[in-house]
């Protein structure tokens, strides 16, 4: 009896943890302290079928220091849901990093112009009409394919353009969410696909796509399908000067920059190992994300510390500590208008092969 007594408490615990939202796990899973490098220049290879939904590339940290996961064309999990990509945001002396995740609405991913309608708030790719996902052909490369749900939205830039890849600190991007954004962190989400996680995992395999190999400038910039690095589209150029001798030995330094080198950032790192779980690793202008499954477990460690008192003969380190315990709880939102596109207002999908225009025109941001 008691062992089928543990089995149904087994049981009871599996279906509640299921039962919570994807969104309940949301949480910053990796903090290091140098800036990621700045965003490479490529071009977004043609579509490979209708369906896919285009998600960015973008510098991860894993055993070998940064790497770059190629941009690719994704089948989201479910009709209705939107990528938000993840983002590295500057806080508490440390980069941190909140993964992108599925959901209905377009979350904050730090105000980084990614390209091709992530151009820093909202999505201007696309959207969803009825069940069927309508393209923005000004910034997707959909000629190759016969698809009868397009529409052309020049998307501009009313900010200067650069190739930053964080936000906060001395030289990120100094965006906060917007009402919008702060309400789609309340939404469920869903973590990438299984095929973004094979994605993910092979491009941390492949030295060529180390910062401190390729300086910046990747072969492997985008793929037409996630892990499909045969189809690779290199990048043009990197986005600006990468210091391959600095991201080597913060690589093997386990994250932290080595007294003698400074942070490409411009930011002065905590003299402390990298805390992926510490409330004050999370970027106090932006809520969190969810975790990415195709993080190496062990980049998630609770740090014990932090949950034990502070030492009576030190005092002053628990008022630090409490001044941190919620970074994000007064966020500001943007009074700006809203840029994601709303399903009324887009123009009608026009139902005709589109023209054969090549790559997207000038009006697509360049990556």
């Amino acid at each position: 009896m008691k062992k089928v007594s543990r089995y149904l408490r087994a049981l009871l615990l599996a279906a509640v943890v299921l039962a919570i939202p994807a969104a309940s796990f949301a949480g910053i899973f990796i903090s290091v302290g140098i800036a990621p490098p700045p965003l490479p220049i490529y071009e977004q290879p043609l579509i490979p079928a209708a369906g896919y939904m285009w998600t960015p590339g973008y510098w991860a940290w894993g055993p070998g220091g940064y790497y770059w996961v190629p941009g690719t064309w994704v089948q989201p999990p479910a009709v209705g849901l939107l990528w938000t990509p993840g983002y590295w945001g500057w806080s508490g002396g440390v980069y941190a990093f909140n993964a992108g995740y599925w959901g209905p609405h377009i979350g904050f991913y730090g105000g980084v112009n990614y390209g091709y309608g992530y151009g820093g708030v909202g999505y201007e790719g696309g959207y969803w009409n009825h069940g069927v996902f309508a393209y923005n052909r000004s910034v997707n490369n959909i000629s190759n394919v016969h698809i009868t749900n397009v529409y052309n939205k020049t998307v501009i830039n009313n900010v200067t353009v650069n190739r930053t890849s964080f936000n906060g600190g001395t030289g990120g991007v100094q965006a906060r969410p917007t009402a919008q954004e702060q309400a789609a962190l309340h939404e469920n989400h869903v973590q990438p696909t299984a095929a973004q996680v094979q994605h993910i995992n092979q491009a941390q395999n492949d030295p060529r796509l180390r910062a401190s190999v390729n300086g910046g400038r990747p072969a492997i910039a985008a793929t037409a399908r996630p892990g499909d690095f045969k189809s690779a589209v290199p990048a043009r150029q990197a986005g600006g000067n990468v210091d391959t001798a600095a991201y080597k030995a913060a690589a093997d330094n386990g994250g932290k920059l080595p007294p003698n080198v400074k942070d490409p950032g411009g930011n002065t790192p905590a003299n402390r190992p990298s805390n992926p779980t510490t409330a004050s690793a999370r970027p106090e202008n932006r809520p969190a994300s969810n975790g990415e499954s195709a993080r190496p477990a062990s980049s998630y460690r609770p740090e014990p510390a932090a949950a034990k008192p502070a030492p009576a003969a030190r005092p002053e380190a628990q008022p630090k500590s409490e001044m941190k315990a919620h970074p994000a709880s007064e966020p500001r939102p943007e009074p700006k208008p809203q840029a994601a596109p709303k399903p009324q207002s887009h123009p009608q999908p026009q139902h005709s092969q589109p023209k054969n225009e090549g790559a997207p025109h000038e009006n697509k941001p360049k990556r």
